[in-house]
């Protein structure tokens, strides 16, 4: 499968680390479901990057469930986080929302779903560390306006649609701060109590 994949490995490293391309994510580690539906996406055009979605468009379901599978189970170093460049209160309302959320906008925290150490959970949500502020910003933006969307219920459009420009900033200035986690797995299955009904994680 290593050599199979190797197309992927300009834009996400050789091993799925990522690159210096902020716009590229780490694929490695993610769980494989999460991965699987994110190629079924591309594929499909619920998620729209026309790189992607001419590279997948005859790819089958079984094979894309490989390259899901191969690149949950590589484990490279994280990258070290980007010094921050944004200020302390960015910074501050950032670790509010991703720990605590916002009760009064109804926004819950991201913890909530991708775990205290925000290494995501199986079979289908994801490790949130590991990544550039700018690609994290662009997929918040990606579901507020539709071009990312997931299986029904959609549940970070949700999430997304409540958020001010102001608080994706600060929720990416935050988690691109963030060291790699001391431990990189992915919680197990129905461990976290989700907030919101997600058709990517059913229950």
């Amino acid at each position: 499968m290593a050599a199979r994949v190797l197309a992927c490995a300009p834009c996400h490293g050789a091993e799925g680390e990522g690159t210096s391309d902020a716009y590229f994510p780490r694929l490695a580690g993610k769980p494989a479901g999460y991965l699987y539906n994110q190629l079924i996406a591309f594929r499909d055009g619920r998620r729209k990057y026309p790189p992607m979605n001419y590279l997948l468009e005859f790819q089958t379901d079984d094979y894309l469930k490989k390259i899901a599978e191969y690149f949950a189970s590589l484990r490279p170093a994280f990258p070290p986080p980007v010094p921050p460049v944004d200020s302390k209160e960015i910074l501050a309302r950032g670790e509010e929302i991703v720990k605590n959320g916002d009760p009064q906008h109804g926004i819950p925290p991201c913890s909530a779903c991708h775990g205290p150490a925000l290494g995501g959970m199986e079979p289908g949500i994801p490790g949130l560390l590991g990544l550039r502020a700018a690609y994290i910003s662009g997929q918040l933006g990606g579901w507020r306006y539709g071009t990312r969307t997931a299986l029904a219920p959609d549940c970070m459009q949700i999430v997304a649609s409540l958020l001010t420009e102001d608080d994706v900033k600060a929720v990416a200035a935050y988690l691109s701060s963030r060291p790699a986690p001391a431990d990189p797995s992915f919680a197990p299955r129905g461990s976290l109590p989700m907030p919101l009904e997600c058709g990517s994680e059913p229950h």
